[in-house]
């Protein structure tokens, strides 16, 4: 049943009219067309907001879990497509499942906002958090695909600014190399409905804007991750990007830093955004969920 509902997303991917690589301006209205096509549950509440000059979309739902506290959540897009408010069916099924505030970060795009802008809005919105009173220990961090490696980027800004972590990170399918190396750019070519490598190195080259892709802030694999948090990494088999996750547990495990990895045979690119659908990816939002709950502190908990 599982495998036969990821293959179904797969099928809806690959014949998607969204392809990462084409014409910006209609790529962005298409992205946010998909996302925004399905309804928002009557459960799930949002308003716009800001955090330090960086736009935000503040989630809360109807919630079943128990961890309360705040969640940075960073989208994908791979840095030029997205937006915070795209992001809300997602958000809205990590904030179910965790009774955390979750703020979807609109953080500013390439190639108009080259790196580092969105390294900067990420520390800047993390710094307004702290400075607003929100303890380090009460926030967690998520992100996906470009958000993911954009979450990476935050720790490390975070550790070498001498702030204190938030209590954990998860990161799902995240483009942590932008080097574009993995062994799995090439054998999970033919499977990957989603991602091609031609389409990541034009948007990789609209957010280096020439700037070298092995920079630890634009590539957290290539950074020393000793200092981070705790670490939760999930991938699909089925994606290009399925290297960049299992080499970022290994530097994360050499680095002394508290790492889980989960792979999920068949599944796409960000199949978590399927949730609704999905078993599997449900699965994952749940470990997701717990993950977040073993370690964030709810405020004004001692």
């Amino acid at each position: 049943m599982t495998r036969s509902q990821l293959d179904s997303v797969s099928d809806l991917l690959l014949n998607s009219p969204l392809d990462l690589g084409g014409d910006l301006a209609k790529m962005r209205r298409v992205f946010d067309e998909i996302l925004g096509s399905a309804p928002v549950p009557d459960d799930v509440r949002t308003r716009t907001t800001d955090l330090g000059g960086v736009p935000a979309v503040e989630v809360r739902a109807g919630a079943t879990g128990s961890a309360g506290g705040t969640v940075l959540y960073f989208h994908g897009g791979a840095y030029a497509i997205g937006s915070a408010a795209a992001s809300v069916g997602l958000v809205s099924e990590i904030a179910r499942r965790t009774a955390a505030t979750v703020l979807s970060v609109g953080y500013r795009l390439a190639p108009e906002s080259p790196f580092p802008a969105a390294v900067d809005d990420a520390l800047a919105a993390y710094r307004t958090l702290l400075d607003r009173g929100t303890p380090a220990g009460s926030i967690a961090v998520t992100g996906e695909s470009a958000g993911g490696g954009l979450a990476l980027a935050l720790l490390l800004s975070i550790r070498d600014a001498g702030l204190p972590q938030p209590s954990s990170a998860s990161v799902l399918s995240p483009w942590t190399d932008l080097t574009q190396s993995g062994g799995t750019m090439t054998t999970r070519a033919a499977a990957d409905p989603a991602l091609t490598r031609r389409a990541l190195q034009t948007r990789a080259a609209d957010y280096l804007a020439g700037a070298d892709p092995r920079t630890p802030l634009a590539s957290p694999l290539h950074a020393d991750l000793r200092g981070l948090p705790p670490l939760l990494i999930q991938a699909g088999g089925r994606e290009i990007l399925l290297d960049d996750a299992l080499r970022l547990a290994a530097r994360a495990a050499h680095a002394d830093v508290p790492v889980t990895l989960r792979t999920f045979p068949g599944a796409p690119h960000v199949f978590q955004g399927f949730a609704p659908l999905v078993d599997e990816a449900a699965q994952a939002l749940d470990q997701v969920a717990a993950f977040i709950n073993g370690h964030i502190q709810p405020e004004g908990r001692p």
